[in-house]
């Protein structure tokens, strides 16, 4: 039988996941091998140096260079607040008024002192970094200095874009049809904390009210681009996200627009609701794929039975696969692959490519370069 290769949208029931949860640089892993882990667990942490500030004091004070140290009131390695005095002159005939103070603009150390360029180079208090499990696991490996990998086993699934950084909560279906639009009157203060499970939209209303509430991630079939970029307050253009700061993260997992969700996500979703679930909306759509995710754990008892994991990388697209199309005219289409076409054929951009025939949900076919699709994985 013919095949192609493509990306996968991993869509699974039950299966083994495992990650690595690392440092910026080193530090402290608070965990061991073995260890059974909740999503809010801390499983390393250190210190990020703090930010640099650099005074140029002799400018400020009208001395030269290799006399800065007879005006300074600090040295190397002390340390300062906000608004402490950092050096002065030394006005003529003693006249306050005359004086010029330099204040240390944050709270720090000295780092250096150069008779050189006359500047002062204060650094800020280091900051600390912690990282959490994320997702309900064991520790299968400790990565000394750097952090640990986990393990679990649960649903898996990989939406097509998402905003918003890792949370975690549980699950709960806000709406009852995979192409019901989650709008602001179905929110509820009980669903602080959660992750909703929507239809085919969520509206720019129901996502300030959800922020309102302080409920947790929202996972739908689609949102508008437009609203994207006005909540962000600008274009995402070729997209990594993941570091947002919205109030919530949000994944969408067939779109932007107003798009059903797939049946199979949402009856997977509905399936799990009450269980913890973990999030996150990072998304990077150039090298180096990274898609949007949701984890849901199952309790360790019940890992003996799953099925071993999918390798994520390219699989073969078979005919009869199900699929989804990633660029216009199709954009968010599902469909089931009817037959791959062996011969290049040329597309409107006058480029010869390989395609394939799809035969979408709603009976109609079309034919549509290889490129522009991707498998959705069982």
């Amino acid at each position: 039988m013919a095949h192609a290769y493509t990306p996968g949208l991993r869509v699974a029931r039950r299966t083994h996941l495992s990650r690595e949860r690392t440092l910026p640089l080193k530090g402290d892993v608070l965990v061991e091998e073995g260890d059974t882990v909740r999503s809010e667990d801390v499983v390393a942490k250190t210190l990020l140096p703090g930010p640099v500030t650099i005074l140029n004091v002799v400018n400020q004070l009208g001395i030269e260079p290799d006399e800065i140290h007879d005006y300074m009131l600090v040295k190397e390695g002390d340390s300062f607040t906000k608004g402490a005095p950092l050096a002065q002159n030394k006005p003529l005939f003693g006249l306050s008024f005359l004086k010029t103070i330099v204040k240390a603009p944050t709270d720090g150390i000295v780092e250096s002192i150069s008779t050189i360029t006359g500047q002062v180079v204060l650094r800020e208090p280091p900051q600390p970094v912690q990282v959490f499990a994320y997702f309900d696991g064991r520790i299968t490996r400790v990565l000394p200095g750097d952090g640990v990998q986990m393990e679990t086993v649960g649903t898996f699934v990989q939406g097509i874009f998402g905003i918003g950084g890792e949370t975690w909560g549980e699950l709960s279906r806000a709406v009852e049809s995979a192409d019901e639009t989650l709008t602001a009157d179905k929110l509820k203060p009980e669903q602080k904390g959660k992750i909703l499970v929507g239809g085919c939209h969520f509206t720019r209303e129901a996502f300030a009210k959800a922020c309102e509430i302080g409920v947790a991630g929202a996972i739908v079939g689609g949102f508008h681009d437009q609203d994207v970029r006005d909540i962000l307050g600008y274009d995402l253009g070729v997209a990594i996200t993941g570091h947002e700061e919205l109030g919530l993260t949000l994944v969408m997992t067939e779109g932007f627009g107003e798009i059903p969700m797939a049946p199979k996500t949402f009856a997977l979703l509905k399936e799990r609701a009450g269980a913890r679930a973990a999030l996150s909306g990072a998304t990077q759509i150039r090298a180096g794929v990274i898609r949007p995710e949701i984890i849901i754990p199952y309790a360790q008892e019940h890992w003996a039975d799953a099925a071993d994991d999918v390798r994520e990388s390219a699989q073969a697209v078979r005919e009869g696969d199900q699929i989804r199309v990633i660029r216009e005219p199709y954009f968010g289409w599902l469909g089931t692959v009817k037959e791959l076409t062996p011969a290049l054929e040329r597309v409107e951009c006058e480029t010869k490519v390989r395609v394939l025939e799809v035969a979408f949900e709603d009976g109609s076919t079309a034919t549509v370069p290889r490129a522009n699709i991707e498998r959705i994985e069982d």
